[in-house]
């Protein structure tokens, strides 16, 4: 007889997630480059430049992806990863909160809570996992997902990133696919779709830069916080902003 161990599907082996720590590093920049024009359009032109809009809805699963992949690598839980990203994310996204809400264009007051919370939530949810936590870690996920960016589908695919680097499979894979489709509810187009090409191909380049991780998690609420200056002058000479 053979038992169901022996049983092999074809295509059912899905091969492990690889990618080179500088080529991480480079997935960082492209992301910082396209939030930054995002932003831009955002704040300055009342999202009337669609090609930055569009490309813009590249970086989030961008910023997932990177975050997720680091968070799976081995042995994150025993040196205290989760617990030292929980705090940057934390500390940083607080400090960002104040030019975030000022420059408006949120659903009401300061909801939702910007990206680096949404990062947040992630963390707790796949350190809560790690720990084999599931309930606290499906609590995390439901009520934290309701008052980040990007809601659940952001912190569904980093999960779905998450758990495919540490064990490949369909099902994870799938879910990564639908839920970086399900950001479509927040985007109103799929154009986030496209960051999983990118993402595919930068497994087969390894690409050497040093990593800079204070300058990413000083450069979000930094350059909010110039867009803000920026546009003050701009209200004053008689521009009109989310009329």
């Amino acid at each position: 007889m053979i038992s169901k161990q022996q049983i092999k599907i074809p295509g059912a082996v899905l091969p492990q997630l690889r990618i080179a720590n500088g080529t991480i590093e480079v997935l960082k920049w492209v992301g910082l480059v396209l939030m930054t024009g995002d932003h831009v359009n955002k704040y300055l032109f009342n999202g009337t430049l669609p090609i930055l809009f569009e490309a813009g809805r590249l970086a989030l699963p961008i910023f997932v992806f990177v975050l997720a992949f680091n968070l799976s690598r081995p042995g994150q839980l025993e040196k205290g990863a989760y617990l030292r990203a929980m705090k940057r994310l934390a500390f940083v996204g607080a400090m960002a909160s104040v030019p975030f809400i000022s420059l408006g264009g949120l659903y009401a007051g300061w909801w939702p809570l910007n990206i680096l919370f949404t990062l947040f939530v992630l963390t707790a949810t796949a350190y809560l996992c790690d720990l084999r936590r599931f309930w606290a870690a499906a609590l995390v996920f439901a009520v934290g997902g309701g008052v980040v960016e990007y809601w659940w589908p952001a912190i569904l695919f980093g999960m779905a990133v998450w758990s495919y680097r540490k064990n490949p499979s369909i099902l994870s894979a799938s879910i990564a696919v639908a839920s970086c489709a399900g950001l479509s509810v927040v985007n109103g187009n799929y154009w986030a779709l496209a960051a999983l090409p990118l993402l595919i191909l930068a497994a087969r380049y390894d690409l050497h830069i040093p990593r800079l991780s204070i300058l990413f998690y000083s450069y979000y609420p930094l350059h909010l916080a110039v867009i803000w200056l920026v546009r003050i002058p701009m209200s004053h000479a008689g521009y009109l902003f989310f009329y």
